[in-house]
């Protein structure tokens, strides 16, 4: 690829929106600077794409000594004049999402794209020559995924807002709501999917009533379901044979939908903290896609950042709008909804992620071992792929 050189400070202009000092070294010294074309050009086609105000180039091009001052190998893509992070601003001002930002880049053809923040702020992109690296740097350097819409559970629309958020309908049920006419559920058009409660507790005796039927029934219907399990305990080694009884109900099933974690009863931020991680981690090792369920009032005092950060939240606040200030990817907005089909009340859900493009995509959730398609690949790396994607989710998520 061509290559440029440009001296220190200089100021040259690099097509419309961008300048060579924006890439010149950060280290202090007086080197010159050197950027290979592609970048400006995919750069330029960004700026574009998004309808950028302007998008600041937080590091560009960098010596070896400056590379791994700042965390990378001394011999990265930015040590070759191919790769720079950056920030980008909309109309309004405003940072654009990472999470856009990614997308977009993927459109473009960059074959190195990378979040970089659990901010969603800013992102690394690059125009290397040796193959490709859709990566979340928040997990580590390892290769994450190969689709960011499906990772980030951002809709792709040729009509719309090609950025436009997933918001999907949901009901959550359990025996409580007794038998269920699922046909009218279905036809309603009111529910995109369905939250099936598999049970709580410790013991095979207390799986839901309800959920083989449900499960079926909407297996039949082809509405995409998750699972979620509610807590009684407050040690790790319980939640862990909680997780047990869980997976026994969930086994020979698939799931477009995570796995949840109901968690209600107060409890310290450490009891919090243990359980969750010991019953989501069991998921995880068995290749589901786990999240918590609580309250926003329960998010916001019983656990940590840091768990909240590494697992999905379902959280529930019943209001017109969600206040909860962290990540999360569905919302309980109404516990008193009504559906056709279902005596009395229900809870009502919404998403904001593509869930069942993301678990196809890595195959967890029953997919791997469901999919055909998935049988015409070399089966030891695809294995593989899926280790490591659960692998990946230990230093997940922002």
């Amino acid at each position: 690829m061509t290559v440029q050189t440009y001296s220190y400070n200089q100021d040259a202009a690099l097509f419309a929106h961008f300048c060579a000092k924006e890439f010149q070294y950060k280290c202090g010294a007086s080197h010159s600077t050197r950027i290979a074309d592609p970048l400006i050009e995919k750069l330029e086609a960004l700026y574009g794409a998004l309808d950028c105000s302007k998008i600041i180039v937080n590091s560009g091009y960098r010596c070896e000594s400056h590379d791994k001052a700042v965390g990378g190998s001394g011999s990265g893509q930015h040590t070759k004049w191919t790769a720079a992070d950056v920030v980008c601003y909309d109309a309004s001002g405003s940072v654009i999402s990472s999470k856009r930002v990614c997308c977009a880049a993927q459109d473009l053809g960059f074959p190195g794209i990378a979040n970089i923040n659990a901010k969603y702020q800013l992102t690394h992109l690059d125009v290397r020559s040796d193959g490709t690296y859709y990566g979340d740097e928040t997990k580590g350097t390892s290769s994450v995924t190969t689709y960011f819409y499906a990772y980030f559970g951002i809709a792709k629309s040729a009509t719309t807002d090609a950025f436009a958020s997933v918001k999907v309908n949901s009901i959550d049920v359990s025996q409580h709501q007794g038998a269920i006419d699922w046909d009218k559920v279905h036809a309603s058009g009111k529910v995109d999917f369905v939250m099936i409660h598999a049970g709580y507790g410790k013991e095979s005796s207390q799986i839901d009533a309800q959920f083989e039927t449900n499960y079926a029934a909407c297996k039949r219907l082809g509405i995409p379901c998750g699972a979620y399990w509610y807590s009684y305990t407050t040690t790790a080694a319980e939640a862990k044979q909680e997780a047990k009884v869980c997976l026994s109900a969930l086994s020979g099933k698939t799931f477009a939908y995570p796995i949840a974690y109901d968690i209600e009863e107060t409890k310290s931020q450490k009891a919090a903290d243990t359980i969750a991680a010991a019953f989501c981690g069991a998921l995880e090792e068995a290749g589901y896609y786990a999240m918590i369920y609580s309250y926003k009032s329960m998010l916001d005092s019983s656990f940590s950042d840091s768990v909240k950060q590494r697992y999905d939240i379902w959280v529930a606040q019943w209001a017109s709008n969600c206040t909860y200030s962290g990540n999360y990817g569905i919302w309980q907005y109404n516990s008193t909804g009504s559906i056709p089909g279902i005596d009395g009340d229900v809870d009502l859900d919404c998403a904001n992620m593509d869930y069942p493009a993301l678990l196809e995509a890595t195959g967890l959730n029953g997919f791997y071992a469901s999919s055909t398609a998935q049988a015409d690949t070399d089966s030891a790396d695809t294995l593989q792929q899926i280790l490591a994607h659960v692998s990946s989710i230990d230093e997940k998520k922002g």
